[in-house]
């Protein structure tokens, strides 16, 4: 599981079905399935999963955080990643992390404010957000801008204060938060079975090889600590001398 040939058999049985979209796109359509991805951990694993994506004449939506340390979003490495995937079709949002927020009002105004700077840093409109680990007073209240899309608006997810296997879904939401898939796999059976899907992925849980949930952080540690050094090595001329004592 999460290895990439198991992803390209999920761009497979979306691309046959003829109901691929983006969150634009959704909203002239009775049946869609969108696949989006919130990046929380790694830039360089969400620039793979989109180049190969590219390979299958395919593309996604990306949503990337402001407010992180795990990743500097302003980076040249970075944003250059992130430029490249934008000008072959992918689509670039804003993650919004809350960070303690709760009066609606201040995380409108700073969803906003959050937009305008990353669309001023990398020199293109960014006109769609999702929120990373969205409280149930966020979804419920159904944040909506003119000319913006949320990917939690009503129109793409069915908000629910407590959904069961009985709950009727407008549109069927699949995620693969914590390393495993919840709310459903996105088999044929599954996404064929509903008019409307949003796929969620995070794209540090996808790798070539494809790893159970311990030997996957392992490996993305593994991948940071390589480009910190590499980092060091690049600034600092004392560090080549110690580097492979660490």
């Amino acid at each position: 599981m999460f290895s990439y040939a198991d992803y390209k058999e999920i761009i497979r049985i979306i691309k046959e079905s003829g109901r691929a979209c983006n969150f634009r796109q959704a909203q002239e359509k009775d049946k869609f399935i969108i696949m989006r991805h919130d990046v929380e951990f790694s830039v360089d694993r969400a620039f793979a999963l989109s180049k190969l994506e590219l390979s299958m004449d395919f593309t996604s939506t990306y949503f990337f955080q402001w407010t992180n340390n795990s990743y500097n979003i302003l980076s040249k490495k970075n944003m250059d990643m992130i430029k490249y995937m934008h000008e072959r079709g992918h689509v670039i949002g804003l993650h919004f992390a809350l960070n303690g927020l709760t009066d609606m009002e201040l995380v409108r105004r700073k969803i906003l404010q959050e937009i305008h700077v990353l669309s001023e840093m990398l020199g293109f409109e960014i006109t769609e957000f999702s929120i990373h680990r969205p409280s149930a007073d966020v979804l419920r209240e159904n944040i909506k801008f003119p000319g913006i899309i949320n990917a939690y608006q009503d129109e793409f997810f069915t908000f629910s204060e407590n959904v069961t296997a009985d709950t009727p879904l407008h549109v069927k939401y699949i995620s693969d938060a914590k390393h495993r898939w919840n709310y459903g796999v996105p088999d044929e059976e599954t996404l064929l079975g509903y008019d409307r899907v949003q796929i969620l992925t995070h794209p540090y849980s996808w790798t070539k090889k494809g790893y159970d949930n311990l030997e996957n952080f392992r490996t993305l540690l593994q991948e940071r600590n390589a480009e910190l050094m590499d980092t060091i090595d690049n600034e600092c001329k004392h560090f080549a001398s110690i580097r492979d004592s660490l």
